[in-house]
């Protein structure tokens, strides 16, 4: 039977996501029962914030929730996406057409997200064990945001550098405009943006929101890598999509465990490449909307204690200043959420004009 290229494409991707979202959802059950085994959560209650302040609305409304609750659910989330692109990958091996076409290791196209996902979620992980341990030298353990900060960037100088130097990759595209050559400054553009999106990684606080939020966003990636042609990154992206629905199955209110730093900097990191991999950087801050909203309101109270003395906002991130309003968590989670979807759909519109 032939089946038009466009479709295989098409099949692929959902096969891939599917299966993707069947792996995570299995291997929950095993990773649950290891995590509660050896208590993988945080044994002090944050009461700071970054600027050393009291927390005092986070403490009344989640005070209970920051212990007790494994914070490694983020392993699923980059484990996933690992097992299946092996296993279709030692699959392909066989003389068999559509088992060949399930295989989405790239060099072109998948190569550099895998290696961001996997460094960054890595660098994440230890981080975690540093909080569960009490150690480091950060709020409640861990390391500094000023050392995760520098981390992140040092993983996207190596990308920045791989795209410009390896790659010859040195425009930015304007959705229905064009491309327009900005030489060396792709460079340090790549790092701003790797941090900047990972400072958005914030909105992991409330059950089920940043799942829900990373989600939207993966699939509108998704979408805008299959409609330029690049079948393996939309395959590579939509794996991703079903890992985090399977990880939001199991972080709905009352979450059975938090992302954390290994899922927060994995995604990030691997979003920013993809977003630079489809030519979509500009519309990045349109499809990751509510990461622009958490971490601008980080920065807008910040900046408002530091020269004005006074908040703008009841708490930071938005998503508490909500909660401090009276809103339930669960109302401003799924609020964000279509939030999210309109933002990543209207955003996958305005790439695909050019």
């Amino acid at each position: 039977m032939y089946l038009p290229e466009a479709a295989v494409a098409v099949i692929k991707i959902f096969a891939l996501g599917a299966t993707s979202f069947i792996v995570a959802f299995l291997m929950t059950p095993f990773l649950t029962k290891v995590m509660y085994k050896y208590k993988l959560w945080r044994k002090e209650v944050r009461t700071k914030a970054i600027d050393g302040k009291e927390l005092t609305y986070f403490q009344k409304f989640h005070s209970e929730g920051e212990i007790k609750v494994p914070r490694f659910g983020g392993v699923l989330i980059w484990l996933t996406p690992l097992i299946v692109l092996s296993f279709f990958y030692l699959l392909s091996g066989i003389d068999i057409w559509w088992l060949q076409k399930l295989n989405f290791l790239s060099r072109s196209q998948t190569w550099l997200p895998i290696f961001a996902l996997l460094t960054a979620s890595l660098v994440g992980l230890a981080d975690d064990f540093l909080q569960i341990m009490g150690k480091g030298k950060y709020i409640a353990g861990g390391l500094t945001l000023k050392q995760r900060l520098v981390l992140m960037g040092l993983i996207g100088l190596v990308g920045a550098w791989w795209f410009f130097a390896k790659l010859g990759w040195s425009s930015l595209h304007v959705p229905g405009i064009g491309d327009f050559e900005i030489g060396i400054w792709y460079i340090p553009l790549f790092i701003t943006v790797m941090m900047a999106t990972y400072s958005g990684g914030v909105i992991d606080g409330l059950d089920g929101l940043a799942g829900g939020a990373f989600a939207a966003i993966f699939g509108a990636f998704a979408g805008i890598a299959l409609f330029l042609g690049q079948v393996d990154l939309a395959a590579f992206s939509a794996v991703i999509l079903g890992a985090l629905l399977a990880f939001l199955w199991f972080n709905i209110p009352p979450a059975r465990f938090y992302m954390g730093e290994s899922g927060i900097m994995g995604l990030t990191a691997t979003l920013t490449v993809v977003a630079f991999l489809t030519n979509s950087v500009l519309v990045l801050p349109i499809i990751g909307i509510l990461l622009v909203m958490e971490s601008g309101s980080v920065i807008i109270q910040l900046l408002s204690k530091k020269f004005r003395g006074k908040k703008v906002l009841l708490a930071s991130p938005i998503h508490h200043h909500f909660e401090a309003k009276g809103w339930p968590p669960h109302k401003v989670t799924m609020r964000f959420w279509i939030i999210g979807v309109a933002a990543a759909i209207f955003g996958l519109g305005i790439r695909l004009l050019g």
